[in-house]
């Protein structure tokens, strides 16, 4: 699993990582994307989700935060960002820090 990372997300968005090396699974929709992350979460270490896909996956994504790795990060898709993996972030960090530093109450 040594620094192996992958992507998960709809064809168009996903290809231009292919391009940089990284394994991508396509998923047309959140039953696929489900399957996919149980299939490859103990064999890559950062697996990157397009947000159209995270945002209804957020319930199951959670079982990730108990285990160090998989880390399974929000991108936005070819279709440009929600905001979700903004929200994400800013969450994380304020349960990490008790503080929001970057994004000051936006």
């Amino acid at each position: 699993m040594e620094g192996k990372i992958a992507i998960v997300g709809d064809g168009d968005s996903i290809m231009v990582f292919r391009a940089a090396g990284v394994a991508t699974f396509p998923a047309e929709d959140e039953k696929k994307a489900r399957d996919v992350l149980r299939r490859i979460a103990k064999e890559y270490k950062v697996i990157f989700l397009t947000e159209e896909l995270a945002r209804p996956l957020g319930e199951f994504l959670k079982r990730f935060d108990e285990e160090p790795y998989p880390v399974v990060l929000s991108v936005p898709s070819k279709n440009g960002s929600t905001g979700y993996g903004t929200e994400l972030l800013k969450s994380a960090m304020e349960r990490a820090l008790g503080v929001d530093i970057l994004f000051h109450g936006n």
